[in-house]
């Protein structure tokens, strides 16, 4: 439950963030962006628990719920992380 409130504001902050610094068509784009993490993070054990065929391909195991959980992190840090990278590298 914690990460659902701590990636959920996380995400508002991005999205809050993008309207402000550029427009609401960027803050939109970075709302579509979250969907998958979030969803990743919220909803671990069902997508993990996905089978079936997906764009042709076939998924026949399982994830494990916390690995789909800890993907969708990495994909909720990246922009804060590439944001950092780029902070750093412009100070030197």
């Amino acid at each position: 439950m914690k990460s659902r409130i701590v990636s959920g504001l996380l995400a508002v902050v991005y999205v809050g963030t993008a309207y402000l610094a550029t427009d609401a068509e960027t803050a939109f784009k970075v709302g579509m962006f979250l969907v998958i993490p979030l969803a990743c993070i919220w909803f671990s054990e069902e997508m993990g628990s996905f089978t079936g065929t997906m764009h042709g391909r076939a998924i026949t195991a399982t994830s494990p719920g916390c690995m789909v959980a800890f993907c969708g992190w990495i994909l909720l840090l990246l922009p804060l992380i590439m944001g950092l990278i780029g902070h750093f590298s412009k100070s030197k």
